[in-house]
């Protein structure tokens, strides 16, 4: 039984926030000016005289380009900031959740397992390791590695040349309200079949008419194949044999 009222949600206005404030209502899901991750006694503030058993840490800064360009951002909420959530859950013995990204890996080889090496090709994904190796530091704690977007495709082009594990924020929810109850620690991931971006994109809507793209035409440095082993998640949940 997940108790909701014991829960704690970072970045609960973000895309993943509100899909999950769906699931678990009773939840709490601090705005940012309740609850600034890169402000620790305000953070120790905002939970006195609650109890919280666990912390879903998803509040990040998630724009891959813009911290290209501005990695002080990147340092300040996904690394430090994180760490300061780690701090907190250390201090509450809460058990603490992190939500982190395929983009740890390389994309050289794809069907990335658990125990896969790490190699980041872009500074967002460096601070999203950052925010890990933080995150290692504390026994009860889970990693989740993933990707995700909205529940319809929101652009016109969709990369062909860009293979990913992405779901959809509702499908990718669901997954992690079901590891609430689960006892697991360590790196776990969490993702669909391996396809194309475009095949990704197609199948949230087959009648939209998606254009097709390449990761060549961009200027950020994108990695080919971030797809990720999930084969962990579905025999902890009795999906495979």
């Amino acid at each position: 039984m997940i108790l909701e009222d014991k829960i704690l949600f970072t970045g609960g206005s973000g895309l993943l926030g509100r899909e999950i404030k769906k699931l678990i209502p009773n939840a709490y899901f601090p705005s940012h000016q309740e609850f600034d991750i890169e402000n620790y006694s305000q953070m120790k503030e905002y939970l006195k005289g609650k109890e919280i058993n666990q912390i879903i840490h998803a509040a990040a800064f998630t724009s891959p380009p813009k911290l290209e360009k501005d990695p002080i951002k990147g340092i300040d909420t996904n690394i430090i900031g994180t760490s300061n959530v780690v701090k907190l859950a250390f201090e509450n013995n809460s058990k603490l959740i992190y939500i982190s990204t395929d983009y740890v890996f390389s994309g050289e080889k794809g069907n990335y397992s658990e125990e896969d090496a790490l190699y980041p090709v872009n500074k967002y994904a460096w601070s999203k390791l950052g925010g890990e190796c933080a995150v290692r530091m504390y026994d009860n704690s889970l990693i989740i590695r993933t990707s995700f977007g909205p529940n319809e495709f929101p652009y016109e082009k969709a990369f062909i040349d860009q293979w990913t594990s992405r779901e959809s924020v509702s499908e990718i929810s669901k997954k992690i309200i079901n590891l609430l109850n689960k006892d697991v620690f360590g790196i776990i991931h969490l993702g669909g079949p391996r396809r194309t971006v475009f095949e990704y994109a197609k199948s949230l809507d087959k009648s939209k008419d998606i254009g097709k793209r390449s990761i060549k035409e961009m200027e950020f440095n994108f990695p080919k194949d971030t797809s990720l082993d999930s084969k962990k998640y579905n025999l902890l949940m009795g999906e495979i044999k």
